[in-house]
């Protein structure tokens, strides 16, 4: 088993992944443009690296957990990018949230390189990948997946596969955030319509997460939108704006009209546009109801 590997991206998710990978036993390489993100991680195990080519530089396999296009296929392709002295036979395991068409190129200049690319995306906030909790959906060829299990067993409660396209797995993520956004906007109409009739919205809350919409997204995001309490921040609103342009972009590509997809689109621009774009996506929507509905 390869136990030394390159890593770069150390955000929210980021951080728990290497820790997690540390534990079971990795050396890792890091880059991160923020370099004090890199001292959560200690100094054992760790080394770390001034650039993506360095983060890569005698490593066979490489993590990437960066959330814009751009900047993970700078990170790949860029002067400063690891592709360029990545070995014969690596294998870069992209776990982020990109368009289908990134996918899809970065797996073609990997093949051209002689190297090879696995779309792995992760469904979790950073408790879920603190505890070893996420959900990984994965797309490539099935060498590429086999070689990937172990480290991808070591961050996961389950692994999904859903082919050879490299870009399906990121379908499959567009689609899921698509869904979790929409989840998002219909509680907190719900909470909200209950909350101005007199009820208890945290209690209304309650009740449909353990009754009809008994599942994690409603019964999680469904306590922090009733009680309004959004703190630490998960995942940003500016990040959910990026994933819904993406599922926005997608089915315009696809000719699948999302009229709901549309809507949340827009909840979330008008968040980025007042200033919330660091705050929590599930306050982005929430709190933007809330005050439409003049709470």
């Amino acid at each position: 088993m390869e136990k030394k590997i390159g890593f770069i991206g150390l955000g929210n998710m980021g951080i728990p992944m290497a820790k997690n990978l540390i534990e079971a036993g990795y050396h890792l390489q890091v880059y991160n443009r923020t370099k004090s993100k890199a001292a959560e991680l200690g100094k054992s195990s760790v080394t770390i690296c001034p650039s993506p080519a360095a983060a890569a530089e005698g490593r066979s396999i490489v993590i990437t957990m960066l959330a814009e296009d751009e900047v993970l296929t700078n990170a790949v392709l860029g002067d400063d990018g690891f592709l360029k002295n990545f070995p014969k036979g690596g294998l870069h395991i992209s776990m982020s949230t990109i368009s289908p068409e990134t996918a899809r190129l970065l797996a073609k200049k990997h093949e051209g390189a002689g190297s090879h690319y696995l779309a792995a995306p992760v469904f979790g906030r950073p408790e879920a990948a603190a505890a070893k909790k996420l959900w990984i959906c994965t797309s490539g060829n099935a060498d590429a997946k086999a070689r990937a299990k172990p480290i991808l067993e070591a961050l996961s409660q389950g692994i999904f596969d859903f082919g050879e396209d490299p870009g399906g797995a990121n379908v499959v993520k567009i689609a899921g955030n698509f869904m979790i956004m929409a989840s998002l906007e219909i509680m907190a109409e719900a909470f909200t319509l209950a909350e101005k009739n007199g009820l208890d919205r945290f209690k209304v809350a309650e009740f449909f997460g353990s009754t009809l919409f008994n599942a994690p997204v409603f019964q999680n995001y469904g306590k922090l939108i009733a009680k309004k309490q959004y703190q630490p921040v998960g995942f940003k609103s500016k990040l959910g704006y990026k994933d819904a342009r993406l599922a926005f972009k997608l089915s315009q590509q696809s000719e699948s009209p999302m009229p709901v997809a549309t809507a949340v689109h827009n909840r979330l621009l008008t968040a980025v546009a007042k200033g919330w774009g660091d705050t929590d996506w599930a306050e982005g929507i929430g709190r933007g109801v809330c005050e439409d509905a003049g709470l």
